[in-house]
């Protein structure tokens, strides 16, 4: 069995500890408020004060308060293809490339961390800085040879406080029919 997929993949392992964020502040869709607090607690059905009385925003609400819109109004579509498991053009896992991968086929989220450092609360709006690749593992797997790629980003607030860090971690791959 050849290792050239390895070497394919060495340009990545060398850029391990790189901020790929070019200075880019990913703003928020929408800041956080009660009516968003509501709905996010409401399926759930999480009765807790802090919450409801206070506004402060679950940790588990984080992302959401700090996700760029996938489509904006006036915007180009982004739903373009048909297909079954078709993902919307320009969003997602291409904020989570270096550039230097090899071609690929596939990629599935593997884990992601959330470390909270400051409470969101309501009026606070969120802002996503940085983005940096803390680790690239290649692996052989079921589902192909790749590289599990663990990112390192900040979510920060309108007071340009660190509120939280992220990590989330990506395999990215080519099937092993490719």
């Amino acid at each position: 069995m050849s290792d050239d997929w390895r070497a394919a993949w060495q340009p990545v392992v060398d850029a391990v500890g790189g901020d790929f964020g070019d200075g880019e502040a990913i703003e928020g869709a929408d800041a956080v408020d009660q009516s968003a607090l509501r709905r996010f607690l409401e399926p759930l059905e999480f009765d807790c004060p802090l919450h409801q009385e206070d506004g402060l925003a679950p940790l588990s609400s984080y992302f959401t308060f700090v996700a760029p819109p996938i489509w904006q109004p006036g915007g180009d579509p982004v739903f373009t293809s048909d297909e079954r498991d078709a993902q919307p053009d320009g969003v997602g896992q291409r904020r989570f490339l270096t550039g230097l991968e090899p071609p690929h086929t596939g990629y599935f989220a593997a884990d992601f961390e959330l470390e909270p450092l400051l409470p969101v609360v309501v009026g606070d709006r969120l802002t996503r800085t940085g983005r940096k690749l803390v680790a690239c593992e290649l692996k052989e797997t079921s589902v192909g040879r790749g590289a599990f790629m663990t990112w390192e980003w900040e979510a920060r607030n309108q007071r340009d406080e660190v509120v939280a860090r992220f990590r989330n971690t990506m395999y990215v791959y080519n099937g092993p029919e490719d």
